[in-house]
């Protein structure tokens, strides 16, 4: 379980703006992520939280793209099940490459609460559900707003004109 050694994180999210991106496909998970992410960001005190809903996990970085510039963090969240195609490796690896990309080209932390899963049953012990091992869209939602906090307070902001995310095309 990837839960062993993670970080107790106690943050203060006030004053953030967070956006909840979250795929559609497999409903019970989806729902148990968007929940975690929920009782994360209310824990955090973050109140201005947006959720917004894309088809797959394929639309999560064409979403957090456009909506980076208006938020603090943003939490991805989606779950793959493998099947007996290629089909797997290529969301999971545009997903995963892709949200990426959003956070470092735009500077705004986002959540990683992707699931990427053998079967189900791995999905539903992640989900944060009653019964379940984990809760990873706690976890991403705790991350995404504990980097915002970082950078607020640690790291001051790019001047104008010096190659910033707002500088770019």
């Amino acid at each position: 379980m990837s839960g062993a050694g993670a970080p107790t994180l106690a943050v203060d999210g006030r004053g953030l703006r967070v956006a909840v991106v979250a795929a559609s496909w497999h409903p019970v998970v989806m729902d148990g992520l968007v929940d975690g992410a929920r009782r994360a960001l209310a824990e955090a005190h973050v109140d201005a939280v947006d959720v917004v809903r894309v088809p797959g996990a394929f639309e999560l970085t064409v979403a957090c793209a456009r909506l980076a510039p208006a938020y603090d963090a943003l939490v991805a969240l989606g779950v793959v099940i493998r099947g007996g195609t290629p089909h797997f490796d290529y969301v999971c690896s545009a997903a995963t490459l892709g949200l990426t990309e959003v956070s470092a080209r735009t500077g705004v932390p986002v959540g990683f609460g992707v699931l990427t899963c053998d079967d189900d049953a791995q999905a539903l012990d992640r989900a944060g559900l009653p019964g379940s091992a984990e809760d990873k869209g706690h976890e991403a939602a705790t991350a995404a707003v504990a980097t915002a906090v970082t950078l607020r307070d640690h790291v001051p902001a790019p001047r104008t004109g010096e190659g910033t995310p707002a500088d770019a095309p």
